[in-house]
């Protein structure tokens, strides 16, 4: 199963909703995706699916566990020299019945761990496979609630963590800005998706839409930016 060729990517959170519309979207641009999911039969599952479209590689990740990311870079190693393309998605959204005045610091823990820094470890990890893409390109799935000016009091640690991944993507384009990898943030709105709900306006795909083009053919020159809608807006 060893990929030699055409470009790769790696959507984190892969088997459902938003996730498994970008792995759909870039498959269909021809670029070979590795999908991870916390439960390696839920990402079977999910590449089975995209099976038709392309080569999918499924692979378990739990991006609030070290050790997990040090077994998915592993199977990674073994089946691509490279990553041209890193997807941070995997999320979650627990602010069910809870506000800033009430939340607890388990919750605060928890979505953290998963909503930033997740993804901030991620990128440390493949940054060795990320380094030898002669166009490789970083994606953090945010949100409007991470926006300064969209943060909500009874949205509290879902808010706080996409805004520090905001934070985190600024960061991450300065410091890998000498080695040519561009790093993006976007919100793809209101989506029709398990975190999202029936009522949200957006299909997966509408919200997979900027990930996908910031992957694939946003200028390279844009960098350490928040995008929706293929347009740069404000943090």
């Amino acid at each position: 199963m060893e990929i030699k060729h055409s470009k790769i990517a790696l959507v984190t959170g892969g088997n459902r909703g938003i996730g498994f519309a970008i792995a759909q979207g870039l498959l269909a641009k021809g670029y070979q995706v590795i999908i991870t999911a916390r439960s390696l039969d839920k990402a079977k599952e999910a590449a089975e699916k995209l099976q038709s479209l392309g080569k999918v590689i499924p692979i378990e990740l739990d991006v609030t566990d070290d050790d997990s990311i040090v077994r998915a870079l592993q199977t990674v190693r073994q089946n691509s020299d490279r990553l041209d393309i890193l997807i941070n998605n995997a999320g979650i959204y627990p602010d069910k019945g809870v506000n800033i005045l009430t939340i607890d610091r388990k919750l605060l823990d928890l979505t953290f761990n998963t909503n930033t820094f997740g993804a901030i470890r991620i990128v440390q990890a493949f940054l060795p496979l990320l380094e030898k893409s002669q166009d490789a390109r970083i994606i953090n799935v945010s949100s409007g609630y991470g926006e300064i000016n969209g943060l909500s009091a009874d949205v509290p640690s879902y808010c706080l963590s996409k805004l520090a991944l905001n934070g985190a993507t600024i960061m991450l384009a300065d410091a890998l800005q000498s080695q040519g990898i561009v790093v993006n943030s976007m919100c793809p709105g209101w989506v029709r998706t398990d975190m999202g709900g029936s009522s949200a306006p957006r299909t997966p795909e509408q919200g997979a839409d900027t990930a996908i083009w910031l992957a694939t053919e946003a200028p390279r020159s844009e960098t350490g930016k928040f995008w929706r809608d293929r347009k740069i807006i404000s943090y």
